[in-house]
């Protein structure tokens, strides 16, 4: 049997006997399919590792102790009134409130700082063990609604479920985000040597992302009076009030409530912090907060029982770097060390080493 013979045409055809022709499956004859192109590979000697670890050593190390001093000289205060032990003021509150309490229950905390706070303070809340991150917790809300769409408004998205209407009502704003929303009321008070109580003024705006008060968040419809732009809706399960009473101010009020915007920007990780308010400096000669003793007043609103969750609020300072956290200073050490440390290892190794491998090639 004779072998039969074809020929390959440019445009990528192959002719076969009978005079027909099929489809070729070889590549192109370009540069690019061929894998004809110019190409660089970085050829690693000793002259050019050991340089670029020490570099990296010299770089990193002073920028990692800038960072962890500049975190350190933040000063940061931070209470725990869960309530969980007998001793602690909230102990009551913690053991006897739910979402279904009716009368709120204070209690008050005494503390004292060591040392002043001099420049704008940063009050926070945290709560540990609240998975925000959830998947079905994070996708639960209508960005449409929060965004002021009246057709949202009184039909909720079904991923607010089982939070988009409650006794055949939606819900404004829906969702378990909302829903959860955190409610305690926080109060500072300042004791002065002669045992009178100051309280500390707290600004509550200003503390939202400027994008999401602006632009994600607005009232329905541009309507002043918000009790007839929310009429025909009802509040969360959980809510008190409805989202309209929120705030007197109506500037910080309705889905543009700061409290309410910082809320909705779910955490990352179970155990967070959210910005609560801001105790401005008021001039350079006193500090924010002196040095002395205090009084933290709460308003025991937000049950944390139920999944064995901590409260706790933060006074802190900032820099130019943020809030306190040491974690990039360390990093920055542990890598600019660990890089001289090697440079260091195999400069070690070449001297040693390096001059027999160039001369076991010479004959004698």
């Amino acid at each position: 049997m004779m072998a039969s013979s074809y020929n390959a045409k440019e445009d990528g055809h192959v002719t076969v006997p009978g005079g027909g022709t099929i489809q070729n499956k070889k590549p192109d004859n370009t540069a690019f399919k061929q894998q004809r192109l110019p190409a660089w590979q970085p050829i690693l000697t000793a002259g050019t590792v050991l340089p670029a670890f020490f570099v990296i050593g010299l770089i990193f190390i002073p920028i990692g102790i800038g960072l962890y001093v500049t975190s350190n000289n933040i000063k940061e205060f931070e209470i725990d009134y869960t309530g969980t032990d007998m001793s602690s003021p909230c102990f009551n509150c913690s053991q006897s409130f739910s979402w279904n309490s009716t009368r709120p229950c204070t209690c008050a905390l005494p503390f004292s700082l060591e040392q002043p706070f001099e420049s704008n303070v940063f009050m926070y809340y945290g709560l540990s063990n609240f998975y925000q991150n959830h998947r079905r917790y994070v996708k639960s809300r209508d960005d449409s609604q929060l965004n002021g769409d009246t057709t949202s408004l009184m039909n909720p998205s079904k991923e607010c479920e089982p939070y988009a209407r409650n006794e055949k009502m939606p819900i404004a704003p829906c969702g378990a985000i909302a829903n959860s929303m955190f409610n305690d009321t926080l109060d500072l008070y300042y004791i002065d040597p002669n045992g009178t109580r100051i309280q500390i003024p707290l600004m509550k705006k200003g503390i939202a992302w400027w994008t999401d008060k602006h632009v994600k968040f607005r009232n329905p419809g541009g309507n002043p009076n918000l009790t007839s732009a929310f009429q025909g809706t009802t509040k969360p399960i959980n809510w008190r009030k409805p989202v309209y009473e929120l705030d007197t101010d109506a500037e910080n009020n309705g889905f543009i409530n700061e409290d309410f915007i910082v809320w909705m920007r779910t955490a990352a990780l179970p155990t967070f912090r959210k910005l609560y308010r801001i105790i401005q400096k008021k001039n350079n000669m006193t500090p924010t907060l002196p040095r002395g003793n205090y009084t933290l007043e709460v308003t025991y609103n937000y049950p944390v029982r139920s999944f064995e969750g901590r409260k706790r609020v933060i006074l802190s300072t900032i820099s130019w770097m943020g809030g306190k956290n040491p974690f990039l200073g360390i990093a920055y050490i542990t890598v600019g060390s660990v890089c001289f440390f090697l440079g260091v290892v195999l400069l070690i190794i070449h001297h040693k080493y390096g001059s027999r491998n160039n001369t076991a090639d010479i004959p004698n």
